[in-house]
């Protein structure tokens, strides 16, 4: 009789670092695999099919099709690589103005005390009706939309660099540079700016879905993108009056699509956030 020998075997578990270095990849992945079958889809597969009206999801069109017999599927994809766009246009230029005015703040207490009452400003007034106030201005459609985002998205990221910065500007090797009669500007250039770097790219991607879905949400109010483009907002909107006739899968899935990428862009920015800070990076 022949004895059963059992092999311990060790499963190497990862640390902390290694699993958040996976969820960053992992997240890369997923963005680049959503925007870039989005940019492949050419002007061919949006087009009108009456004879395939109404169906509901299946192996042929995963999302199902609207009223038009167009593919969700294709519309929602399109949709989010718009999505994408906008916010990353918006989330850039919201990221350059709170680095100026951050800066602004540790010339001298009187622009740090205009910056501060900008901040307060715009954070006093409800979010969604300055967007559409400003995204209204500006013409509306791709440019307004964007233009409105990009000058409400700055208070948060500002206040926060704001305070970073006051913080160093008390530190002793600034204290050394202006005693050795080094500019303002190379101070800001030398020993602040690299210290906001890790905060800059952090806030950068966190404001990506905030801007995504404030831009869903005046689109779909019908302040936002135009109606001939294949926007959330706009497939949502007019998914609203097919859903009492049952047909769900019109507004669920761009709605999930829509939900998930906010959440990847969310969780990558607290994964880069973990990896690059000096603070977070001790517990890893």
């Amino acid at each position: 009789m022949i004895g059963r020998t059992s092999f311990p075997m060790k499963v190497k578990k990862w640390n902390l670092r290694q699993r958040t270095l996976a969820v960053t990849i992992l997240s890369f992945t997923l963005l680049a695999g959503m925007i870039g079958s989005g940019i492949l889809i050419g002007p061919e597969k949006m087009g009108v099919d009456f004879l395939s009206k109404y169906l509901p999801p299946s192996f042929t069109h995963p999302f199902g099709t609207d009223w038009l017999g167009r593919d969700m599927l294709t519309r929602t994809l399109k949709g989010l690589t718009l999505s994408f766009s906008v916010g990353l246009l918006a989330s850039t230029v919201s990221t350059f103005i709170a680095l100026i005015l951050s800066l602004l703040c540790s010339v001298n207490k009187k622009l740090d005390a205009v910056v501060t009452w900008f901040i307060d400003l715009f954070l006093s007034v409800p979010h969604i009706v300055i967007l559409i106030l400003i995204s209204f201005a500006a013409g509306g459609g791709f440019k307004g939309v964007v233009i409105g985002l990009a000058l409400t998205h700055w208070p948060s990221l500002t206040r926060l660099l704001r305070a970073e910065v006051l913080q160093l500007k008390n530190t002793d090797y600034v204290a050394v540079s202006k005693a050795f009669g080094k500019s303002r500007m190379w101070i800001a250039r030398h020993h602040l700016l690299p210290h906001l770097v890790p905060q800059l790219i952090v806030g950068f991607i966190l404001l990506f879905p905030h801007a995504i879905l404030h831009e869903a949400a005046i689109t779909f109010l019908g302040f936002g993108l135009s109606s001939e483009v294949p926007a959330i907002g706009i497939i949502l909107s007019e998914s609203m009056r097919y859903l009492a006739t049952g047909m769900w899968w019109l507004a669920f899935f761009p709605g999930l699509a829509l939900l998930v990428m906010v959440s990847i862009f969310d969780l990558l920015g607290r994964s880069i956030r973990k990896l690059i800070d000096p603070f977070h990076g001790q517990k890893l």
